[in-house]
C-alpha cells in the first residue's frame, strides 16, 4: 500500500479537541482546527458532548480535506474513558467525565470485585479515572440502560468506530489505568470476567491496524474519497512515546505533558512501583507494559496562570536566594503526593510575577522528578507538549535528576505520534539538549523541596 501523503489526526485531549493535518513524508503538521473540549453538566451526570465533538470532527475533515485531500486518518484521545454503544450504534448512557466523583459512591464495592495492583497495574485512583469503576458504577446505577450495551468502547475507538461503523478494543486504551487489562499478561483482567463483560469487549486490534474506510456518508458530508482508511487509533500518552518507540534505543524516559503530565520509562531499573503516589503501568503501541506515572501538571499550571517563555535572571535569582517554593499538591486529589495541600512557602504576593512563574516552573519539574525516581528512570529525559517550551521548568528538571533532558521539537507530540499510526514508520524526533544553567544553589534547592514535600 501506498504511504498516505496527508494524515488527518483526530486528538481529543481533556482540555481541548483538534484536528490536525500532518504530511506523511516529513510529518509536520500542515493545518490544525481547534475548539475547547467542555463538559455537559446536566443529568444523568456530569458527561462529554459527544454530539458537538461529532459535529466539529466532521466539519473540521471537510474544511482540512479541502485545502489538502486526506489520505488517511489516525485517532488519539484522552484516556480513563469509554463509551457504552448498544445495538444500533448509539451510545446507551452518555459518556462520563472523569473528573465526576460519583463512582466512588461505590468505591468499597468495587475494591472487593476489582484486580489486585499486580494484576492490573492500575491504582485506586479518585473521582471517575478508573474506567473500570466508571463501567461497574454505571452498571449498577443505571442497570436497565446498561444492559442495552452490546459494545464497550475505550475512547479512542469510540471515534474509529463512528467514522467506520466497526467496533475494536485496543491496549493502549484498555491498559490505561483501567482495571480491565494485565499489562504483563497481554489478557483481559478478571474484572472483565468476573461483571461478565468479555462479550462487550470487541476484538483486539493493534493501534496501527486499518478498521476500515470512512463510512459512505461521511465521505459524502466531507467530500474526502470514500476508501480513505481509519486506523484503530491510541492513548494520547502513548501516541507521544510511540515514536521514540519506534527509532531510540533504552533506556530513556518521556514526559508528555498536557492537561496530564505522563511519565513513561522505557528500560527502566527495577522497582517497586507504589500504587499510593499515582505509579502504573501502561501499555505501550506494541503490547509492552511501561512503568508510568502522573499528575495534572497541566492543570496546576492552568490555576495558578503559569506562562511559558524565558524568565529574567533576577527572577530566578530571587527565587533561590528566598527559597521560595511551591510544595505539593495541586491539585491534590492525585499525583504522587495524593492528599497533600498545596504550600507556597513565600506569600505570592512577596514575588515579583516573574519569580512567582520561576516557582511554579521549579515545583512543575521537580514533581516530575519526583514521578521519575518512582518509576525506576533511567538515560536521558525527553519533554514532550507545552512545557518542552518551559525553559525554568527544563533547567531545573535537568538539575533534580542530574541526567540529560531533551525537548521535543513538536508543541502536539500526540499528534504526530498517531500519525505514525497510519504512515507506518515514524520520524527521527528532533531533540534539543538543554545546554542551560541554573545558578549554583539550584540543587540545594531541589533537595530542600524534596526534603519538605517529604514531610508534607
Amino acid at each position: 500500500m501506498t504511504a498516505p501523503k496527508t494524515i488527518a489526526v483526530v486528538d481529543i485531549g481533556k482540555t481541548n479537541a483538534k484536528v490536525v493535518l500532518v504530511d506523511g513524508e516529513s510529518f509536520q503538521e500542515i493545518a490544525a482546527r481547534t475548539m475547547p473540549n467542555g463538559v455537559v453538566t446536566t443529568a444523568p451526570y456530569p458527561h462529554f458532548d459527544t454530539e458537538k465533538l461529532w459535529a466539529f470532527i466532521v466539519e473540521s475533515l471537510g474544511a482540512l480535506n479541502r485545502q489538502r485531500p486526506i489520505d488517511a486518518i489516525s485517532v488519539t484521545t484522552h484516556g480513563a474513558t469509554a463509551a457504552l454503544v448498544g445495538e444500533d450504534g448509539d451510545l446507551v448512557l452518555p459518556v462520563l467525565d472523569y473528573e465526576h466523583d460519583g463512582p466512588q459512591a461505590l468505591a468499597d464495592a468495587y475494591r472487593a470485585a476489582r484486580p489486585r495492583f499486580a494484576e492490573s497495574g492500575t491504582p485506586i485512583m479518585p473521582m471517575g479515572l478508573n474506567a473500570g469503576l466508571q463501567i461497574y458504577w454505571q452498571s449498577k446505577r443505571f442497570p436497565e440502560a446498561f444492559a442495552k450495551a452490546h459494545h464497550i468502547l475505550m475512547y479512542a475507538q469510540y471515534w474509529t468506530f463512528r467514522l467506520t461503523g466497526i467496533t475494536a478494543s485496543e491496549v493502549t486504551s484498555l491498559g490505561c489505568h483501567a482495571d480491565l487489562w494485565e499489562p504483563r499478561n497481554g489478557r483481559f483482567s478478571s474484572l472483565v470476567e468476573g461483571q461478565g463483560w468479555t462479550s462487550l469487549m470487541p476484538p483486539l486490534r493493534k493501534a496501527s491496524d486499518v478498521l476500515g474506510p470512512i463510512r459512505p456518508d461521511i465521505a459524502a458530508a466531507t467530500g474526502l474519497r470514500p476508501d480513505v482508511p481509519v486506523h484503530c487509533g491510541i492513548h494520547d500518552s502513548n501516541a507521544s512515546l510511540l515514536p521514540y518507540v519506534l527509532t531510540r534505543k533504552a533506556p530513556y524516559a518521556v514526559v508528555s505533558t498536557g492537561t496530564w503530565v505522563v511519565v513513561m520509562a522505557i528500560g527502566a531499573r527495577s522497582v517497586t512501583l507504589d500504587e499510593a503516589r499515582d505509579t502504573l503501568i501502561n501499555v505501550n503501541a506494541l503490547g509492552d507494559p511501561v512503568p508510568s506515572s502522573r499528575f495534572m501538571g497541566g492543570r496546576a499550571f492552568s490555576l495558578l496562570g503559569g506562562k511559558s517563555g524565558d524568565l529574567p535572571a533576577t527572577a530566578i535569582a530571587e527565587v533561590l536566594e528566598r527559597g521560595a517554593m511551591l510544595l505539593p499538591s495541586l491539585p491534590e486529589e492525585s499525583g504522587p503526593f495524593p492528599g497533600h495541600k498545596a504550600t507556597w512557602t513565600v506569600p505570592r504576593t512577596d514575588l515579583s510575577e516573574d519569580a512567582a512563574q520561576a516557582v511554579i516552573a521549579f515545583h512543575l519539574a521537580l514533581m516530575t522528578a519526583t514521578c521519575l525516581e518512582l518509576i525506576g528512570a533511567e538515560g536521558p529525559t525527553i519533554v514532550e507538549g507545552p512545557f518542552a517550551a518551559n525553559t525554568a521548568f527544563l533547567m531545573m528538571l535537568k538539575v533534580a535528576t542530574d541526567r540529560l533532558v531533551l525537548a521535543g521539537g513538536s508543541a502536539t507530540g500526540t499528534s504526530i505520534g498517531a500519525a505514525c499510526l497510519a504512515a507506518g514508520k515514524a520520524p527521527e524526533p528532533v531533540l534539543v539538549s538543554i545546554a542551560e544553567e541554573l545558578p549554583t544553589g539550584a540543587a540545594g534547592y531541589a533537595a530542600r523541596w524534596r526534603l519538605l514535600a517529604g514531610q508534607g
